[in-house]
């Protein structure tokens, strides 16, 4: 599992800061978080981008998280972006299975606004959005890895894509159940929950994908 460091792209930054447009109040204390409907999980009935409780001023207060919740967000936040910058370089290629286009608008549609609230949490904690030097993100991919993703075209980009983002996925679990284990924010913890839940799930919907390609 790649655990390098990557510089987000210009293009990413843009394409999350227009998803996070649309959660209104991310960025402040009261750290509400955008109800867009979205599921990452793919199952019924899980709302993914509405988390119940975000919107408790109390919850989030700078007397109300600990270092694991400051390490789980700061890594999340460039996680995220990038599952977001690699679902982008999908949704411009031709020729991609409808079932890989819809996934990769899931995953962007549900991490998006995630971001945005993560974000608003670390400045009602007066916490830097910036992880410290020396502290890894599992699943990471690579310079070289998005250079591949990004040359690819058709079924070949899809599988691609597909393996990456399952090991991404895989690295993302792993930080979240470190978050529900040494966390204490109750936000926190609880996203840190959905975001297993749900990308636990993605990661078996991923692997029937690729072995249908």
């Amino acid at each position: 599992m790649n655990t390098k460091f990557l510089a987000v792209s210009a293009t990413a930054l843009a394409s999350v800061i227009a998803l996070a447009g649309c959660a209104s109040g991310a960025g402040s204390s009261s750290s509400t978080t955008p109800g867009t409907g979205s599921s990452s999980s793919g199952m019924p009935g899980m709302d993914h981008g509405a988390m119940p409780g975000m919107g408790s001023g109390t919850a989030t207060a700078a007397s109300d998280h600990n270092p694991a919740d400051t390490m789980f967000t700061q890594g999340m936040i460039p996680h995220h972006t990038q599952a977001v910058e690699m679902s982008d370089m999908m949704l411009t290629k031709k020729d991609i299975p409808a079932s890989v286009t819809a996934l990769a608008t899931k995953i962007k549609a549900a991490q998006g606004p995630e971001i945005a609230t993560m974000t608003g949490w670390l400045k009602s904690w007066n916490e830097s959005a910036t992880m410290s030097a020396g502290h890894g993100m599992d699943g990471m991919m690579g310079d070289d890895d998005l250079k591949k993703l990004n040359a690819a075209q058709g079924t070949e980009a899809a599988r691609l894509f597909l393996q990456q983002m399952i090991a991404h996925h895989e690295g993302a679990v792993m930080m979240a159940k470190t978050e529900m284990t040494q966390g204490k924010n109750a936000d926190a913890v609880r996203l840190s929950k959905d975001i297993a839940a749900a990308q636990e799930a993605e990661i078996q919907e991923m692997r029937k994908l690729l072995a249908a390609l």
